[in-house]
């Protein structure tokens, strides 16, 4: 290895944008057990099949049913 490299004509990544974003998210205990037991299965990380498994729902715009959370007036 050399002791030092030169990156002065290096380029920018350009799959950077595409990169994941860490984040926190709370997450029923029975949600997380679920995925855990589908990446036994698939031998697929768990947090994996949730990144998929939420991109499958934005590509198909899935929309959560909330009529349970609105207030009646």
């Amino acid at each position: 290895m050399k002791k030092e490299y030169d990156f002065g004509k290096a380029k920018k990544n350009p799959y950077a944008k595409k990169l994941k974003t860490r984040t926190t998210i709370r997450l029923d205990e029975d949600v997380i057990e679920y995925f855990q037991n589908l990446a036994d299965e698939t031998e697929i990380p768990y947090q994996t099949l949730i990144n998929l498994f939420l991109k499958d729902c934005v590509r198909q715009n899935l929309q959560p049913d909330l009529s349970w959370a609105r207030k009646k007036k």
